[in-house]
């Protein structure tokens, strides 16, 4: 009866342990823990709802350190299942990909609130899940790649911070950003792109708080990247396509240029041909450029 009872007090244990934490799993190299909450928001109603995140932790001697993900979907859908990059936890680091508000449920800028609690929770948690977070690298596709660049170049703007999730002793502050074909300009995309920058064609006409075919050109500074380049800019990478008719290519183009101009650690590689988003972004030589980008910044 001793021995059953000590059973019974383990698995209840465990149970408590998993309300708490989300769902792990543990396969033959990587830890996935799922549905861990960084933060609580009002949505529908002023009722509260989670903002969740999944981690993926490689089996690794050292604490590894911590690449997170962001997702596209024009800030209106999307879902952090299945992130992009997963094959970093085989090279060494753990990954994060975080789930955001989308544009119906509240404007810009609070999904980089979200994404900046996100940054803050995962530091506050570094030493229960194992991960090395004193230095984080940031990606994210086409919305995400947005939100990503806005980590990487606002990193001392107050009124981006936010205090979503509190965690607030906690940097935000990124030091590399891998961006995939996100805007970065969209006082630029006004002018070279405005049959979407105006129109429900873009998810960022919503994003803005757009009416009647048009967006307060401060909401459009206030929620570019290109807006905050600085001296103290983490590294960038960034992957186009040449044929992308989504989001042009001048937008990574003006980051480039920005970067440049203050001598900041920049590189852009257009993909001939490609359009907004696919494998070829992901995989092969592509995939083998962003680790190499995350080694060559990494800590040693």
């Amino acid at each position: 009866m001793k021995h059953r009872h000590s059973l019974w007090l383990l698995i209840v244990m465990s149970l408590l342990i998993l309300q708490k934490t989300g769902h792990c799993e543990e396969s033959s190299s990587v830890v996935k823990h799922q549905g861990l909450v960084y933060a609580e928001v009002s949505g529908a109603g002023n009722e509260a709802r989670s903002l969740q995140l999944d981690l993926f932790l490689p089996m690794t001697s050292e604490p590894p350190p911590l690449v997170v993900w962001i997702h596209g979907g024009g800030w209106r859908n999307g879902s952090r299942r299945n992130p992009k990059l997963m094959e970093v936890t085989e090279n060494g680091y753990a990954l994060a990909s975080l789930s955001y508000r989308f544009s119906k449920e509240a404007i810009f800028p609070a999904q980089v609130h979200d994404c900046k609690a996100a940054i803050r929770w995962l530091r506050a948690n570094s030493n229960r899940y194992g991960y090395n977070a004193e230095w984080i690298a940031v990606a994210g596709s086409s919305a995400g790649g947005h939100l990503a660049l806005l980590l990487g170049t606002s990193g001392d703007v107050t009124e981006l911070e936010g205090e979503v999730g509190g965690n607030l002793k906690q940097s935000s502050s990124v030091q590399a950003v891998i961006d995939y074909f996100g805007p970065t300009d969209f006082v630029l995309r006004g002018k070279t792109q405005p049959e979407r920058a105006y129109t429900n064609q873009s998810g960022s006409y919503a994003l803005l708080g757009g009416e009647g075919g048009k967006v307060p050109e401060q909401m459009e500074r206030l929620a570019s990247p290109a807006t905050y380049v600085s001296t103290d800019d983490p590294p960038l990478l960034i992957f186009h396509g040449t044929a992308d008719k989504t989001v042009l290519l001048d937008q990574s183009d003006r980051m480039v240029e920005l970067y440049d101009a203050v001598g900041l650690d920049v590189e852009l590689i257009r993909l001939e041909g490609a359009g907004h988003g696919g494998k070829r972004f992901f995989e092969g030589d592509s995939l083998q450029k962003a680790i190499l980008f995350l080694n060559a910044h990494r800590p040693d």
